[in-house]
């Protein structure tokens, strides 16, 4: 059975469940359509059919009275006095005629197999559907109610109750009679009566009474609230939720009692429960119907409302509430208006709600219609997002309930919620869906690009294309690529850069890119790329050739990539042009495959970078080019004199003559000084510093290298006229040379600067001297004598003689194999042992021993230490 939608908000229009309405109503209900279309973004927790097939064929000829539901099938009484029961299409099964006149209630037991009919002209039938087991009764009043035993197909349950303006309890005796008996009356017409369990609940003018059927008694007694109400217009309305919880709606009130069990203690002469009324509130309209649906409540309301124009009051359409209840209150969860037929001419008597305990399955009945409302399910739920186009939310939901799902498909809501998004112009958004929404299939991402592409927004869909797993057809990127080559190189070189080349032909893409260099030939965005796509065509040359125009930093990657070393053997000039220390280094790294010769030639013409490769390479290794060595002098001396000394310092193989004549050519003093002393003229390079630079501290520093007392007597005698220069010997000659042959020398009243304090320096550096030879006397006597007594301590110690020593001499046992045998044997501190025969007797001149092992190496005279006899 499929259910439509009905709105959330109060008095919403169903179109599914319109019928024509009165004329004079028409305003009316626009308003409230009108009302219901500003309200209706909440969303229902209802959905609605009309119960239709033989249903509606019943209700063309006849109007139905009341109805019951069984979880297997229906039963509808009608006002002709008729009884189908139906399956839950509304197909009629099997038909009774009980009676010419209105039926007034029908009743059936849990098991579905017994039924009790009572109508309006006092007849009154319980009678098994499947047996032949039947009872009827016709009484002088209308029987307005009937409610057979829970279990009445149980043996020891054949009882049920009926009523019209006294209550009848029917049991079956152990001989198959029916008895009867007076349960209440004196209170007006029994107008409502249900059965559950033990218990019976009924309501009369009055109000609503409760009756224990197993201890026989009446347990409580809940009045009427609004007596000014007709009980016969505005019936009662009783349903238990469970065994123990009655819910009682009249008028506008409801009530919800629950039947307690009284403690012992209380008990005298009381029933053995009691009812308490836990929640007591009230609506805004009458209620025609009850019914539980878990915590909350389902209530069937009568309307009237009042025509603003003409003040006239009229039956509005019935609503459908879910409300949850409180102690003194409720709150409303959701209320639909439902247009039923015929709902101007209705009253509150002609509305019942009817349900299905399994099912939460709910039936509002009317003369002319019969509606059914069922709870939503994540169907209905996804179908009102998509009808309020909220088809992120569907999607969330459909993926979160993909398994309960059943009439919708993610992949379909997605491709619903593309459509959304590319209709409003979120162009960006629809196409970073479809990653999530297409995953996979080829057919459909193909699909959607050309949908893209009648739209104009290849450009979108070009970042979310897949390129992996699936691969689209090469025509679907070319298709892409083409799009971006016409009006935006810069999205056209990323995706050459992002896309794998094996996407897309890329000999077509390499023509398409040379046809738009012919129209711009200078255009570095389009050269790089073509550089790119050569490469992925490994047509490296090419490639390489454009890099090295555009000077491109990409150019020494794809050389080491792609070993493409014999290629820039004559592009080696451009390459030090673009970058030099890059293409030095490289080059230095791969001398395997570019020779240093190939290198220095190709350089020839351009000395400046042939200087910073021989420069480089010196640095890496002083004598890997030393054959060019005579050859950088002279690009020291033109490019990088600062490195020039360090080269000729470094270097042992440049032709000392030669770099001579050069730095004496450039005149470089300090090149030329040191060259002079390398090669021996000291005395020239000590002149020339002097004369040339006029630098007496580095003429002293240079003396101080030299260390030699001819080039201090030079420098003494070049400076004996130059006060300042007499100044800078004094205070740096002292500790070279003794200060007073250049003292003796200096010319009596000669005016000598700062000579009072460069003597005293002189005196302060004596004192220094004394102090620091005076020191070191000090700690080497200390030393001395702390190792001459460490050397006594260990001279003192015995030395440990046993059998596996030996005679040095002869060469056999220290100590005799007889211990008896008498023996002499001599012990030095170098450890040497001798038998004393064997070394030779002292002499006169000599009288100490010696280790004649020691003396002949020069290693100290190992005198004896110990002399061993017995």
């Amino acid at each position: 059975m499929g259910y439509s939608d009905f709105p959330t908000t109060k008095c919403v229009f169903f179109s599914n469940l319109l019928s024509l309405p009165c004329l004079q109503e028409t305003e009316s209900l626009e308003e409230s359509t009108d009302e219901s279309e500003e309200e209706s973004e909440e969303e229902p927790k209802l959905k609605y059919e009309r119960l239709s097939n033989g249903v509606t064929e019943i209700l063309q000829k006849d109007a139905a009275s009341c109805m019951t539901v069984h979880d297997k099938f229906l039963a509808l009484g009608t006002h002709y006095g008729k009884v189908y029961l139906l399956d839950v299409q509304g197909n009629i099964t099997q038909k009774f005629d009980v009676s010419p006149v209105k039926i007034n209630q029908i009743s059936l037991d849990e098991s579905g197999e017994h039924m009790g009919v009572c109508s309006e002209d006092g007849k009154l039938q319980v009678f098994g559907l499947y047996s032949g087991e039947e009872f009827h009764e016709t009484f002088d009043c209308p029987i307005k109610i009937v409610a057979v035993h829970p279990q009445f197909v149980r043996s020891s349950c054949k009882q049920f109750v009926t009523g019209g303006k006294k209550l009848l309890l029917f049991e079956r005796t152990w001989m198959n009679r029916w008895k009867s008996s007076v349960l209440h009356e004196g209170e007006g017409n029994i107008r409502s009566v249900k059965w559950r369990g033990h218990l019976i609940a009924w309501a009369n003018n009055m109000g609503v009474k409760i009756f224990d059927i197993t201890s026989k008694q009446r347990i409580t007694n809940v009045p009427r609230d609004d007596i000014s109400l007709r009980p016969d217009m505005y019936p009662c309305s009783l349903c238990w939720k469970d065994a123990v919880t009655l819910i009682i709606g009249w008028g506008t009130s409801i009530k919800i009692c629950s039947v307690k069990e009284r403690h012992a203690s209380e008990m005298r002469d009381l029933p053995s429960r009691y009812v308490e009324i836990v929640s007591q509130f009230e609506t805004e309209f009458y209620i025609s119907g009850l019914a539980p649906l878990c915590d909350q409540l389902v209530v069937l309301s009568y309307v009237k409302e009042v025509s603003e124009k003409t003040e006239r009051e009229y039956c509005a359409r019935p609503r459908l509430d879910i409300i949850q209840p409180l102690p003194e209150t409720c709150e409303e969860i959701s209320s639909d208006a439902l247009t039923v037929r015929g709902f101007q001419e209705n009253e509150c008597r002609d509305y019942h709600l009817e349900y299905s305990e399994g099912e939460s399955l709910f039936y509002v009945v009317s003369p002319r219609d019969v509606v059914v409302a069922k709870e939503r399910d994540q169907d209905d739920h996804i179908d009102w997002l998509l009808e309020k186009k909220k088809y992120e939310e569907a999607l969330m939901a459909a993926e979160i309930s993909h398994r309960n799902i059943k009439r919708h498909k993610i992949l379909e809501i997605g491709l619903a919620y593309v459509n959304h998004l590319v209709e409003r112009g979120e162009y960006d958004m629809a196409a970073r869906k479809c990653q999530k929404i297409l995953g996979k299939n080829a057919s459909l991402w193909e699909y959607e690009v050309y949908k893209f592409k009648e739209i104009g927004q290849l450009k979108a869909i070009s970042p979310y294309l897949p390129r992996g797993d699936p691969v689209l057809k090469p025509l679907i990127y070319e298709m892409i690529l083409h799009e971006f080559l016409e009006s935006d190189y810069e999205g056209f070189a990323t995706l050459i850069r992002e896309w794998p080349g094996d996407l897309y032909n890329n000999s077509v893409i390499v023509q398409a890119v040379r046809d738009h260099l012919k129209k711009d030939s200078q255009n570095k965005t389009l050269l790089k790329t073509l550089a790119e796509l050569y490469t992925y065509d490994k047509n490296y040359g090419n490639a390489l050739e454009i890099y090295l125009t555009l000077r491109h930093k990409d150019v020494f990657q794809l050389i080491h990539k792609h070993n493409l070393f014999s290629s820039i053997k004559d592009k080696i000039v451009l390459l030090m042009d673009f970058d030099s220390e890059k293409a030095v280094d490289m080059l230095l790294d791969n001398e395997d495959k570019i020779s240093i010769k190939k290198v220095v030639e190709e350089l020839e013409d351009r000395p400046e970078l042939q200087h910073v490769y021989l420069h480089k390479l010196f640095k890496r290794d002083h004598h890997k080019g030393q054959r060019y060595h005579e050859k950088q002098i002279s690009l020291y001396a033109e490019y990088d004199r600062p490195n020039l000394l360090p080269f000729l310092r470094d270097s042992t193989h440049c032709p000392l003559e030669k770099a001579l004549e050069i730095c004496q050519q450039r005149n470089f003093v300090e090149e030329t000084v040191y060259l002079l002393s390398r090669m021996g003229n000291s005395r020239s390079a000590l002149k020339m510093i002097m004369e040339e630079l006029h630098d007496v501290d580095k003429a002293i520093e240079f003396a101080k290298e030299q260390d030699d007392g001819e080039l201090w007597e030079d420098l003494i005698l070049y400076s004996i006229d130059k006060p300042p220069f007499i100044t800078g010997l004094l205070n740096n000659i002292g500790t070279h040379v003794d200060p007073i042959l250049l003292i003796h020398r200096i010319k009596e009243g000669m005016e000598i600067p700062n000579l009072r304090d460069s003597l005293v320096k002189i005196l302060q550096d004596y004192n220094l001297q004394i102090l620091l030879r005076e020191g070191c006397k000090k700690i080497l006597v200390a030393d001395s004598l702390s190792l001459l007594k460490k050397m006594h301590r260990t001279q003192m110690k015995g030395v440990l003689v046993d059998e596996e020593n030996i005679c040095e001499s002869c060469l056999s046992p220290i100590l005799p194999t007889d211990a008896a045998k008498p023996f002499s044997v001599v012990v030095f501190h170098c450890r040497h042992m001798f038998h004393k025969e064997c070394l030779p007797m002292p002499s006169l001149n000599a009288p100490a021993q010696y280790c004649n092992i020691c003396s002949a190496k020069n290693r100290g005279p190992g005198s004896a230490i110990l002399e061993m006899k017995k």
